[in-house]
């Protein structure tokens, strides 16, 4: 061995490299598991997750089921005030026809008593007699039967989501503009009389809407809406059934119309009360007002 090879560093040995390098790995593989007591504080701390879970969607649902209970208790009570509210309608309406009857009852008695005078006191006297008659034909307070026509208005049938229309609901339902094109299509073709569900029209009476009905001198009715009219069947069933008329019109939002001709229509008196407060009677020898 030459001089130069005895004074090289010795090599490193296979063994001497891989012990050094299994240094470096062995700690990662050796790792123990985490203890007992940590794994035990993982579930712990899990299960605490949970129950405050649990405890917020049952503090929630308890929330949300009280309110729900609120609120059909209020609704309860509303509808139990509305009902009162409309018992206390009823009897105010009920003692308005109570006085409005009795006062009837008077007038009847004092016209009564002035036909019986009347006839009594020689021919002038049935000359004013028979205007007396014709003037109470006229303003409607005597019943009065003739030929004429039945005309039954009732609200839709359809619906707007089952029948595929298009339309505002309160299209399908009857309103006072539509019995009012009736009426005037009827008076139009000559109509004598004109009563609507049992009320005889006069030139004062109304009829609007109130809701979801239809009041006709003060008194309040809902669908079916009866119209009875005397005079010429055959011209009042024209009128109501012409091309692009009052029928047709309705028949677009199938408002059933119903129009029966009939030889004999009774309608019955107006039995309320007419006054007049500021309308009187004009006299020539009362100078007019300038204005």
């Amino acid at each position: 061995m030459s001089d130069k090879q005895q004074n090289l560093p010795p090599l490193p040995e296979e063994d001497a490299v891989s012990n050094e390098s299994n240094d470096w790995i062995a700690p990662a593989l050796s790792a123990e598991p985490p203890p007992e007591e940590e794994a035990q504080e993982y579930k712990r701390t899990y299960s605490i997750g949970v129950f405050f879970v649990c405890l917020l969607f049952g503090f929630l649902f308890a929330m949300q089921f009280k309110s729900v209970d609120i609120t059909s208790e209020n609704a309860v009570n509303n509808q139990l005030l509305r009902t009162q509210e409309l018992q206390n309608m009823l009897n105010e309406e009920r003692q308005k026809n109570d006085a409005l009857y009795q006062e009837l009852l008077t007038l009847k008695d004092d016209i009564a008593r002035y036909r019986e005078l009347s006839l009594q006191s020689g021919d002038y006297a049935a000359v004013l007699n028979n205007e007396l008659r014709r003037a109470e034909l006229v303003a409607g307070f005597t019943d009065v039967i003739g030929p004429g026509v039945t005309v039954t208005m009732s609200d839709s049938v359809a619906s707007v989501a089952g029948d595929g229309l298009t339309v505002d609901p309160s299209y399908l339902i009857i309103h006072d503009n539509d019995i009012l094109q009736v009426v005037n299509e009827l008076r139009d073709a000559g109509a004598e009389a004109i009563s609507i569900n049992g009320e005889r029209l006069l030139a004062t009476s109304e009829i609007r809407c109130a809701g979801s009905i239809v009041s006709v001198n003060n008194n309040r009715y809902a669908a079916p809406f009866v119209i009875r009219a005397i005079g010429d069947p055959e011209a009042l069933e024209s009128a109501l059934k012409m091309r692009g008329g009052v029928i047709e019109q309705l028949a677009f939002f199938q408002i059933e119309v119903d129009v029966q001709k009939s030889d004999e229509v009774l309608i019955r008196a107006y039995t309320g009360t007419t006054s007049y407060t500021y309308a009187q009677e004009y006299k020539d020898d009362v100078p007019a007002n300038p204005s």
